[in-house]
Order: C-alpha cells, then sequence, then structure tokens
C-alpha cells in the first residue's frame, strides 16, 4: 500500500488549507517540522529524510510551497528515494528572488533531475513564482506541469477546498 506524506511550506498549511483537508479526510501523514517559523533546511531535509525512511512501503510526496523546495533539496543531498513512487509538488515558491525574507537558507532552489515521476503545479499568477520560473522548475526537475489559471498560490486563500483536481493529479502518480 502506497502511503502519502504531506509537506507543508513556511508556516504550515492551516485548516482551510487542501493538505490539511487532505489529511482529515485521506487520513494522510503530515510531516511535521520542528519550525514552521524559522526553517532551516538541513532540519526540514533530515525531517523529510527521517518520514521517508520510517515509511513502510513506497510513499507519493504531496508537497507546497517551501515544501517542494525542501523535495529538491533531499534529491539534491544525495537521499536515497528508492521508496518514492512520485511527488506532487504545487506552488514551488521562488526562494531566489529578493522579496522573501532573509530566514530561508534553502537559497538557491536546486535545478537537479528528480528521481521519480513528479508534477508541478503551478498559478499563472501565483505571487510567490512567476509562470516562468514554474515552467524552469517543472523542466530541470523532469516534471510534467499543469497550469492553473487564476489559482495564486494554491493554498487556503485560492479557496480550492478539498482540490479534487490535485488529489486526481496525486493519484496519477500511483505505482
Amino acid at each position: 500500500m502506497t502511503s502519502v506524506l504531506i509537506l507543508p511550506g513556511f508556516e504550515n498549511s492551516g485548516p482551510a488549507h487542501w493538505q490539511t483537508a487532505w489529511e482529515r479526510e485521506h487520513g494522510f501523514v503530515r510531516v511535521e517540522q520542528d519550525d514552521w517559523f524559522t526553517p532551516l533546511v538541513g532540519d526540514w531535509v533530515r525531517t523529510l529524510d527521517e518520514a521517508v525512511t520510517a515509511a513502510s512501503g513506497p510513499v507519493l510526496l504531496a508537497a507546497h510551497s517551501l515544501g517542494c523546495v525542501t523535495v529538491a533539496h533531499w534529491v539534491a543531498g544525495g537521499a536515497d528515494p528508492a521508496k518514492v513512487a512520485g511527488a506532487l509538488l504545487v506552488a514551488p515558491a521562488d526562494i531566489d528572488t529578493a522579496d522573501v525574507p532573509p530566514l530561508f537558507n534553502f537559497r538557491p532552489v536546486p535545478l537537479v533531475p528528480l528521481p521519480f515521476r513528479s508534477i508541478v503545479v503551478a498559478g499563472d499568477d501565483d505571487p510567490w513564482a512567476a509562470l516562468p520560473r514554474s515552467e524552469q522548475f517543472a523542466t530541470a526537475w523532469g516534471s510534467r506541469l499543469v497550469v492553473v489559471p487564476g489559482g495564486g498560490h494554491l493554498n487556503a486563500d485560492s479557496g480550492l477546498g478539498s482540490w479534487p483536481q490535485g488529489l486526481a493529479l496525486l493519484d496519477e502518480l500511483r505505482p
């Protein structure tokens, strides 16, 4: 049985976020970071690695924003991705821009091929990543790109609720 690991971004995903809905409605497991407000790349990567290692079988990653960048750092750092069947990478944040607070030591975003199937989902009006940058992420990571017109950052503010379209994309990655 494939399990799903939820990887929220900066400040975690609140009660109205699709990740929280998926956790509540489908029993997916949230990867809990020690510090959601002062993220450190080494800590976040280690926590992801521990969650993947602890899984009893194959996993799917459902990441949002800084969670997507964490996945890229995890792969770039030489992690063993053998258990990962695929990754849904939603609204990866372009943290390489000047608009991001300096507390983010995740720079630069690794542009390395991911050794598993992946889909990048991007809003065409995401304030945290211009569409050309999301396209660059998808190309570098070897991911299929899905663009959501007017989707914004594809978070609670986007009003996605349980986001059935995202769940269908996640299901495409199942082994």
